[in-house]
């Protein structure tokens, strides 16, 4: 499993995953992939999963290796969701914003704004982060500098909202929730491609206000 960083009684692990050949919708890159991280307690052995990508033979073995008991979903796009049936045929209980559970084929239970999911003795916050879609949501673990933020912020400026969602909004919500809430040293794990920090990208949101996207 690849260790992607590890403080005390926590364990965060990465798994880059790309739909199968042939799956991809008109418009998608050949090289597409998608950022999968497992958030484990390392007191209990119990894990949760952000983001049932691609892959599900993959990451069902991810879930068994690492005790995953629930997977989270950052928003209801397909190349996020593409092995939450597997993984819920595994017993795997997913959870999604009522905003995006349409978008899904099936889940368990719904994630609301603000609340803690209890990931052993580990504590994860909540995030609504609309913009990207109606039910972007990003997760913050109480207590260290990790803010996993879906496709709601990147390196170099917020994820796209030209598939139904909202440029306008999607800033604020970075800005409100992200930049005022967080120090500059907070991690920012994205849904796709490379990590970042909040005091990298915080000096650059007039820029992106200015070339609107």
């Amino acid at each position: 499993m690849a260790l992607h960083w590890s403080g005390t009684g926590i364990e965060v692990h990465k798994h880059v995953v790309r739909p199968i050949e042939g799956d991809l919708p008109s418009g998608f890159p050949d090289d597409f992939d998608n950022n999968v991280f497992t958030i484990r307690c390392t007191e209990t052995g119990e894990a949760m999963l952000i983001d049932a990508a691609n892959e599900h033979e993959r990451l069902l073995e991810v879930c068994q290796a690492l005790g995953v008991t629930k997977v989270v979903e950052t928003h209801g796009h397909w190349d996020h969701i593409q092995a939450v049936p597997a993984i819920r045929d595994a017993g795997i209980e997913v959870g999604i914003t009522a905003e995006d559970s349409s978008m899904l084929p099936s889940y368990d239970f719904i994630l609301e704004d603000d609340s803690v999911i209890e990931v052993g003795r580990l504590r994860i916050r909540t995030i609504h982060n609309p913009g990207h879609t109606a039910g972007s949501m990003s997760f913050h673990v109480e207590g260290t500098p990790l803010l996993f933020t879906g496709d709601t912020l990147f390196p170099g400026g917020p994820g796209a909202t030209g598939f139904g969602g909202d440029f306008d909004q999607i800033v604020r919500s970075i800005e409100d929730r992200m930049f005022s809430a967080f120090g500059g040293d907070t991690m920012v794990l994205p849904g796709h491609g490379l990590d970042t920090t909040i005091g990298n990208e915080s000096p650059h949101l007039q820029e992106w206000i200015d070339r609107g996207w």
